[in-house]
Parts: structure tokens; C-alpha cells; sequence
């Protein structure tokens, strides 16, 4: 078939098999399961694509799956969604809002799976495949590990791009969005207990003032940060969680302080810790207050290599139509899906679920919603990013 033929014939499924795509997406997002709890999630979809006659495998832990379509041999091009949850609880009042009090689908990992199912299903209608397509439902993103962990399992190997698509509400359905370079970035987690010998507020200097060595690093370090990092890498230090003392006039023994770092460069990322380290040793030397340091690795960038970028523009002219593609710049989140990414280049591709009704909301919140109109485009999208691959990858 020619690559018209089967755009088109994508198309026609993707358009006449709507109504599953709706009701697998309503199904998923009324039963939402937490990260590496997706037991039922991976059981529906492993049926769908058994009734579809596709030998789908899970994945050693027991939740996600992985399958294989077209050819042993040639390039191969693999496709990513994610199926876990988030602890949120909802407030849309859809007809289909979770039925899982507590737990709900705030970051479309519902569409993501529902469209991948449905371009699955599109793909293996075709009647040949001009390579190897490897698609690739993962647990546990939420919680990042659910890479690492796919990728221990071997499901990158032989795989020569990879793609993912994620839903973005501030873009238009029909759109699709990539940034060119950094795509997303690290998310690294930092935890100092800080300890003293505590006293009396109106003798600091007989001790250890903790709490105003915690503010030297709670301010210090940010900033410091910035002038030790190169501005135009993204780094940024946010504090989420301080705690110490008990009384105003007493000097406390011990304190918290916790936070995420977001890093926009590789190197940056690899540097991290032991930069963090010095930093915080050099603010608390003059203190007489003692630390320890829990500086938690999280993911690094996603980094979109130029090539992919350029299948992603391809598609969104040739599959949806124009202006459908939105140059983005890198977005300050964290993927687990840049651990694929150095075993093989590829692309995190934005997928618009704005109806442009009201105002857009973000992920993450018991608010959310996604346009099921999406859907279909999903199906193209993802069906495009693997066909055009595999076209540019056999010239």
C-alpha cells in the first residue's frame, strides 16, 4: 500500500471505531489504579488486543505489557503509553468520573492508553508493515520507575526510535505539540535533617541557631545554584516542606527541610548531587549545626533528537492537516521517559485535548478534563509517528 493508502485506511479505522475508542477511554478513566497496582488496567488491555488475535506479554512485575507487530526482521520502532493513576480525588462530575474514591486519571494516562490500544488495533488491520512496530503499555510512570523498569525487562532492545505521546490541555484538540531539544526536566528530590544542640532563644550564641541555618539554606542554595549552573539549563530549587521547633523562645534540636531541583541539561542532571553537597556543607560550616543530606535521583531530561522532531512535523501536516503543529519550549515536569531515550532517540509529542470551551485545565488536579474528541486524533498520531519512522529508517 502506499503511504496515502494507509494513512487513510488509519484514518477510516480510527473514525469507525470512535465509539470503542469513547468507551475504552470512559472505562480506564472510571477505574483508575495507582502506580504498579495497574492489575485490572493490564488485564482489559491485554483482552482488547487478545480478541484482536495479538499475543501481548506482561511485564515482569506484573503490571504493563508489551507487543510486537509486523515483521521479526528490519528497523523497528517502538510506541509508549502509560496506564497509572494518580492519588487525587475528582471533581469534574463527568458521567464517568472515578469510581475509585481517592484515585483518579488528573494526567490522561486514561487517553494515552486508549488511543495506543486504538492505533494498535489500526495497525495490525494494515495488511503489511514495513518494519517492526513495538508497542509498549507501562506501569508506575507516576511514581518513576516504571521505566527503568520496562527497560530492564528488555523492551528496548533492537529498537531503533521511540515516541510517546502526552495530553495537553492548553492545546487545541486536532494539534499536536514538540519542543526541539530539552522537552522536559530533571526532577530530583532533595531532603536535609539538620540537628543541634537547641538552647535558650536569648543565648544563640552558646549553640547551634538551627533554624536560622535552615533559612540560610532554605534562601542560600536556590541561589547559589543559579550562579554555579548555567542559566540557560533551567535550574530550579523549590521548597515544599520545612519543619522545626516548638516554642518562640526556645531553640529546637532538630528540623526538615525538603524540596525538588529541576535541571534542564543532561550534564547538569549528572552534577547535581555532588554540587548540592558542597553547597549546603559550605552554608552550615560557619553554623555549628549538623546536617544530613538525602538527595533522592528522580529522571533526567527528556530531549527530543532533531530527526524525530522532524517526523513529528511530517505528521501532523500529512495525518491531520495544516497548522496543526505547535512549536513548544521545554516544560519544567519530569518523564521516566527519558530513561528510553539512551538506549534509542526519540520524541515526547504533545497531544491537544482542549475543546476550547472555558478555560484550560492543568493536569494534576481533581478538575481536569480531556476532550474525547482527541481520541482519534491520537490513534492517527501515534500510528503516523511509528509508519513515517519506519519509512525514513528503510531509505
Amino acid at each position: 500500500m502506499s503511504a496515502v493508502l494507509v494513512r487513510d485506511a488509519v484514518a477510516e479505522w480510527a473514525a469507525a471505531h470512535t465509539d470503542d475508542l469513547v468507551a475504552w477511554r470512559h472505562h480506564l478513566h472510571r477505574n483508575p489504579e495507582l502506580s504498579h497496582r495497574e492489575v485490572r488496567t493490564t488485564e482489559f488491555v491485554v483482552g482488547v488486543l487478545r480478541g484482536a488475535g495479538l499475543d501481548p506479554v506482561v511485564l515482569p512485575g506484573g503490571t504493563g505489557l508489551v507487543v510486537d507487530l509486523g515483521p521479526v526482521s528490519g528497523p523497528t520502532v517502538a510506541l509508549r503509553a502509560d496506564l497509572d493513576a494518580l492519588p487525587v480525588r475528582e471533581e469534574t462530575g463527568l458521567p464517568f468520573a472515578s469510581e475509585t474514591d481517592g484515585v483518579m486519571h488528573a494526567c490522561g494516562h486514561d487517553v494515552h492508553t486508549a488511543a495506543l490500544l486504538g492505533a494498535t488495533l489500526a495497525l495490525a488491520a494494515l495488511p503489511e508493515l514495513p518494519g517492526r512496530i513495538r508497542v509498549l503499555f507501562q506501569p508506575a510512570e507516576e511514581v518513576m520507575t516504571g521505566a527503568l523498569a520496562a527497560v530492564e525487562a528488555g523492551v528496548m532492545t533492537g529498537v531503533d526510535r521511540i515516541f510517546m505521546l502526552h495530553v495537553s490541555p492548553q492545546l487545541r484538540t486536532g494539534t499536536i505539540g514538540v519542543a526541539s531539544g530539552s522537552a522536559t526536566s530533571s526532577s530530583d528530590a532533595i531532603g536535609i535533617r539538620f540537628t543541634g544542640p537547641g538552647g535558650h532563644s536569648s543565648r544563640p550564641h552558646d549553640t547551634g541557631d538551627l533554624v536560622y541555618a535552615i533559612g540560610l539554606v532554605a534562601t542560600g542554595l536556590p541561589g547559589l545554584l543559579t550562579r554555579r549552573i548555567d542559566p540557560l539549563n533551567a535550574g530550579v530549587l523549590v521548597w515544599g516542606q520545612v519543619e522545626a521547633g516548638y516554642a518562640a523562645n526556645v531553640i529546637p534540636t532538630a528540623g526538615l527541610l525538603r524540596g525538588t531541583l529541576r535541571l534542564g541539561n543532561r550534564q547538569a542532571w549528572n552534577d547535581a548531587p555532588d554540587l548540592v553537597n558542597e553547597l549546603v556543607d559550605a552554608l552550615l560550616a560557619p553554623t555549628g549545626v549538623g546536617h544530613e543530606l538525602d538527595y533522592a535521583r528522580g529522571v533526567p531530561p527528556v530531549v527530543n533528537d532533531a530527526e524525530s522532531v522532524s517526523i513529528a512535523r511530517h505528521v501532523a501536516d500529512e495525518v491531520i492537516g495544516a497548522d496543526s503543529f505547535v512549536p513548544l519550549t521545554q516544560a519544567g515536569a519530569g518523564e521516566d521517559f527519558a530513561y528510553y531515550l539512551d538506549h534509542a532517540p526519540g520524541a515526547l509529542v504533545s497531544l491537544g485535548v482542549w475543546d476550547g470551551e472555558g478555560e484550560p485545565t492543568g493536569v494534576h488536579r481533581g478538575t481536569f478534563r480531556a476532550d474525547d474528541a482527541a481520541l482519534p486524533v491520537g490513534v492517527r498520531v501515534y500510528a503516523g509517528l511509528a509508519l513515517e519512522a519506519l519509512a525514513r529508517l528503510r531509505v
